[in-house]
């Protein structure tokens, strides 16, 4: 793809392929664009060139995905530098994380800093990608949150179930990798955004 054309990944596609991206799914269904399985990206790697994708979202799928580190640093391995990924997921403390028989794994504002190398420094699991988590917005229940501070909101997220509506993070691919490190762990923003 040259520079006006930037190569955009819907990963895990499923039935809600995306005009004009490059959507990618285990089945083929129509409008999948790729057939790959996302379990076995370890040993038969996404059909794309290193640095060639320059977005990539997944919508509710890492949930989904037994292997994340290694889904993660396919996807790092096809991302161009400072490529954006957007990652849609329940939050952890809702009933939408589990309620799901085939959700494998919860996530919370602080998992996505385990896709970059500077989150490593006791343990070396052997992943190998790099994505710098930039924000995560925690779509809130409105009736929940009205008329409460950020911050407050946020307390709300932390200490009770089924506040948060939908997670969303934005990671940007760093290259080369970094080394794991406390002093480069750079934690997310957390937004807030009330929803009805």
């Amino acid at each position: 793809m040259n520079a006006s054309h930037p190569l955009r990944l819907n990963v895990g596609c499923g039935r809600s392929p995306i005009a004009g991206w490059t959507n990618l799914d285990a089945a083929a269904l129509p409008g999948v664009d790729i057939v790959c399985d996302l379990e076995t990206v370890r040993t038969s790697p996404i059909p794309l060139p290193d640095d060639s994708v320059d977005e990539i979202l997944l919508s509710h799928v890492i949930e989904h995905v037994r292997d994340s580190l290694a889904l993660m640093q396919e996807l790092w391995r096809v991302a161009k530098p400072g490529a954006l990924a957007a990652i849609r997921c329940p939050h952890g403390a809702t009933d939408r994380a589990w309620e799901d028989p085939t959700h494998l794994r919860a996530y919370y504002p602080g998992s996505f800093g385990f896709f970059a190398q500077p989150h490593y420094i006791r343990s070396d699991y052997g992943y190998r990608g790099d994505w710098q988590p930039e924000v995560v917005r925690l779509l809130v229940d409105r009736s929940r949150c009205e008329g409460l501070a950020a911050a407050v909101a946020y307390d709300k997220t932390r200490t009770e179930r089924n506040v948060v509506r939908e997670m969303i993070c934005e990671l940007r691919a760093v290259k080369p990798l970094r080394v794991p490190g406390r002093d480069a762990i750079v934690p997310p923003r957390i937004e807030i955004v009330q929803v009805d």
